[in-house]
């Protein structure tokens, strides 16, 4: 009975040593984490075009399904597929870009002229309500020092974002490339992805269909109705006689992208310097447009085009695009609301399997 009480301890002991198959174990779990992480450093650079790409793949799925079900041959299917999304993306994408560029490059001209000219110290001792705003903003400021400043650095951004067109140029193509490949080989990657996860036939349909759900969310519900703001805001902007409508329609609709900001941050200073100078109906004008339009446009279309897909608190929406740009960059926009998806259903699985355990 002694022996047996003392061959205990010798055999938990013996428990926590390292044995071969442990220490082969912990050898292939370092060798594979080591592997992931290589393989996560080499597809980093391409990630704004893989994110894309999937993204390009769920929203149009019903339109490759279609062209599949014409031509009954998977690898014309994907092509043309590609080619009409190419289509009805890189041309408007083109045109906008060249118009953006030039039309940017006129409204710094025309900027750095009227500096140049001191049209802006004229305007101020013009209206003074705009001067003493000014200086309650910000007082003892330099108008024309100021001025001179932003036109240089929006030149160099510019001139920085041209340059930047070539690897723009790349990371289309390789978006391209890899839907060419999502569209064929659908099928293969989902088997592939399923055998992968440790959960079961339920769990991972739940899954894709929650993150199907939510790129479908973010891409028509966000994006489209941030198109559209933008757009109104641009044509009031061109409307009214604005400088650079569309540029300044251009930055509505990526700042509508971002929850809380949104198109007021343009059109608002817009309004309040309309009024300033003494165009008191443009600036009514383009504050009930803002308000009535362009702010409630979010509120008509976005149940229209989404429905009940979105099932995130809009706190956690914020959150998880601010956090997504902030560490994705563009990809974030995507990438930062499926990972918390990801993140809230995993948390799910767990809670029903600690539940059906309790309950055993």
């Amino acid at each position: 009975m002694e022996e047996t009480n003392l061959d205990e301890p010798r055999q938990a002991a013996r428990g926590w040593l390292l044995t071969r198959e442990r220490a082969t174990t912990l050898v292939l779990a370092a060798a594979t984490a080591i592997a992931l992480y290589v393989c996560y450093r080499l597809a980093l650079p391409f990630l704004p075009a893989l994110t894309w790409a999937l993204a390009l793949a769920v929203v149009t799925q019903p339109l490759h399904g279609r062209i599949l079900k014409l031509t009954g041959r998977p690898n014309l299917a994907a092509a043309l597929s590609v080619l009409v999304v190419a289509a009805l993306i890189v041309a408007p994408a083109v045109l906008l870009a060249r118009q953006l560029v030039g039309e940017a490059g006129r409204g710094l001209e025309a900027l750095k002229a009227q500096t140049e000219q001191g049209r802006w110290q004229a305007a101020l001792e013009a209206n003074p309500a705009l001067a003493r705003a000014l200086d309650v903003a910000a007082p003892g400021a330099d108008v024309r020092g100021a001025t001179e400043r932003v036109v240089g650095a929006a030149g160099s951004y510019l001139s920085s974002f041209v340059g930047g067109s070539l690897w723009a140029l790349a990371q289309l193509l390789i978006t391209f490339f890899t839907l060419f490949y999502l569209f064929r080989d659908r099928r293969l990657f989902l088997k592939g992805v399923r055998s992968l996860l440790p959960l079961s036939q339920s769990e991972t349909d739940r899954l894709f269909a929650r993150v199907a759900d939510t790129i479908y969310a973010t891409f028509y519900g966000t994006f489209a109705v941030s198109l559209v703001q933008g757009l109104l805001g641009g044509l009031m902007f061109w409307w009214l006689g604005l400088p650079s409508p569309l540029m300044w329609g251009v930055v509505m609709f990526l700042l509508s992208l971002v929850p809380v900001l949104g198109a007021p941050v343009v059109w608002g200073p817009a309004a309040l310097f309309l009024a300033a100078t003494g165009n008191w109906g443009k600036a009514l004008i383009l504050t009930v447009w803002g308000l009535v339009v362009i702010g409630s446009i979010d509120n008509l279309l976005f149940p229209v085009l989404v429905g009940d897909r979105v099932r995130m608190h809009a706190l956690l929406v914020f959150f998880s695009v601010i956090g997504g740009l902030l560490l994705f960059g563009a990809a974030g926009l995507v990438l930062g609301p499926v990972a918390v998806v990801i993140t809230t259903l995993l948390v799910e699985v767990w809670r029903m399997r600690l539940s059906e355990d309790r309950n055993v």
